[in-house]
C-alpha cells in the first residue's frame, strides 16, 4: 500500500502528466461532474459520479474507422489508425471500473474489435472507493464492491490522504514510476473506511433489490410478460438511459462524403430508437414495448446467458437520476422480479 498526502496532490497528478495525458472529475457550472483533461490548477471533483461513464475513452461516442477515396472506378481504402499515446483515467468509481469486464466481452471477443483494443492497451484505469454512496445507487445487487474497486490501481482518499495499490501490471508500473512522491504505508486506514463504506451500503434503500427472477434460460418465461405494456407505456424512446450507461455497447456504422473523399465512422446508437436495427424489410420492433423489452431482457437475461451469468448492469444509478419519466432499471426488476414495492 502507498500513500500520498492530499495537500501534495497536485504533485501526484503532475508526475503522472509528465508520461501520459491525465484525465479526471471536474465539476461543471451546473454542479455536476464530467471528465476533463488535468492541467495545472485542475481540482478534482468531489461528485460521487460524473454524468457520462468513463467508457467513452474507450468506446467513444463517435470515431472514424476508415476512409475512402475515390477516381473513377477505382476505390483507394486509407486505414487511419494511429499509434495512440499513454493516457490514465483517474476517479473512476466501482461501478464504471466493473463496466470495462462487461464491454471486454464484447469488444474482446473474436473477432477482437482493434479500435477498442489499442485503446485498453494504452489506457490505465485507477478507480476510488466511494464513500458517500448515494440512494440511487445498487452495484451491491450485482456483486460489485464500492469499497473495492477494480482497476489498474485502486485508491481511497481519506480526510488527509490518498492510498493507492497496484493492482496490475501497469498499474505497479505507474506507481513504480512516481518515485518518492508516494510512501510506504500500512493499510489500517483503508480498512477502517472499507468498514465505514459496508455499514453505508448496508443501509441504501435499494441493497436488496432481487435478482433470482433474471439470468440465463429466462427468456420464455419473461418475454411475454403482461408487466411490460404498463412498464414501457410512459417510455418516450429518448435514448438517455442508454447513453449515460456504462454498459450499453451498441453502434451504427455510417458513410460521410466530405467532398474530399469519404469517411467512415461508428457512433453510439440505441435500441430504444424506433430506427435501429432497421432493415431492407423494415423494423423488426416496431412498438416502444418491444424496444423498450429489448433494452432490460437484454441486461437482465440475454447477456448473462451468454456471459456465465454476468449481468449487463452495474448499479450505477445514472438511469434513475437522468430519465425524464422515472423509467428505469430497478423499476423493471421490482415489477417483473415480483417486488410491488416502491
Amino acid at each position: 500500500m502507498r500513500k500520498i498526502s492530499l495537500d501534495k496532490i497536485q504533485s501526484l497528478f503532475a508526475k503522472i502528466a509528465e508520461n501520459a495525458k491525465l484525465y479526471m472529475p471536474v465539476d461543471n457550472a451546473d454542479g455536476s461532474a464530467s471528465y476533463g483533461e488535468w492541467s495545472e490548477g485542475t481540482v478534482w471533483s468531489d461528485a460521487l459520479n460524473t454524468n457520462k461513464s468513463p467508457k467513452d475513452f474507450f468506446f467513444p461516442q463517435t470515431e472514424d474507422l476508415m476512409r475512402f477515396k475515390t477516381e473513377g472506378k477505382n476505390i483507394e481504402c486509407i486505414d487511419i489508425r494511429s499509434e495512440l499515446e499513454d493516457f490514465v483515467v483517474f476517479g473512476v468509481r466501482a461501478c464504471d471500473a466493473k463496466s470495462f469486464d462487461i464491454l471486454d466481452r464484447v469488444f474482446l471477443n473474436e473477432p477482437r474489435d482493434s479500435f477498442y483494443a489499442m485503446k485498453r492497451e494504452k489506457g490505465i484505469i485507477i478507480s476510488v472507493a466511494c464513500t458517500r454512496p448515494a440512494e440511487t445507487c445498487f452495484c451491491g445487487t450485482f456483486g460489485i464492491n464500492a469499497a473495492e474497486p477494480a482497476g489498474d490501481v485502486s485508491a481511497w482518499k481519506t480526510a488527509d490522504s490518498l492510498y493507492l495499490q497496484a493492482n496490475t501490471e501497469k498499474g505497479s508500473r505507474l506507481l513504480d514510476s512516481l518515485g518518492d512522491i508516494l510512501e510506504d504505508t500500512s493499510d489500517a486506514d483503508v480498512a477502517a473506511q472499507k468498514e465505514s463504506i459496508a455499514k453505508t451500503m448496508d443501509r441504501l434503500p435499494l441493497k436488496e433489490l432481487p435478482t433470482d427472477a433474471f439470468g440465463g434460460g429466462k427468456t420464455k418465461e419473461l418475454f411475454d410478460d403482461p408487466a411490460w405494456d404498463e412498464l414501457s407505456s410512459a417510455c418516450l424512446g429518448c435514448g438517455t438511459c442508454t447513453f449515460v450507461c456504462p454498459t450499453c455497447q451498441c453502434y451504427d456504422i455510417k458513410d460521410f462524403n466530405t467532398g474530399n473523399g469519404v469517411i467512415r465512422y461508428r457512433c453510439w446508437d440505441s435500441c430504444m430508437y424506433s430506427e435501429f436495427t432497421r432493415m431492407a424489410h423494415g423494423n423488426n420492433r416496431n412498438s416502444q414495448k418491444e424496444r423498450f423489452r429489448q433494452r432490460f431482457m437484454h441486461k437482465l437475461v440475454y447477456y448473462p446467458e451468454n456471459n456465465d451469468g454476468l449481468f449487463s448492469c452495474v448499479g450505477c444509478g445514472r438511469c434513475l437520476a437522468r430519465c425524464p419519466i422515472s423509467m428505469n432499471i430497478v423499476k423493471v426488476m421490482k415489477k417483473i422480479g415480483g417486488n410491488k414495492g416502491e
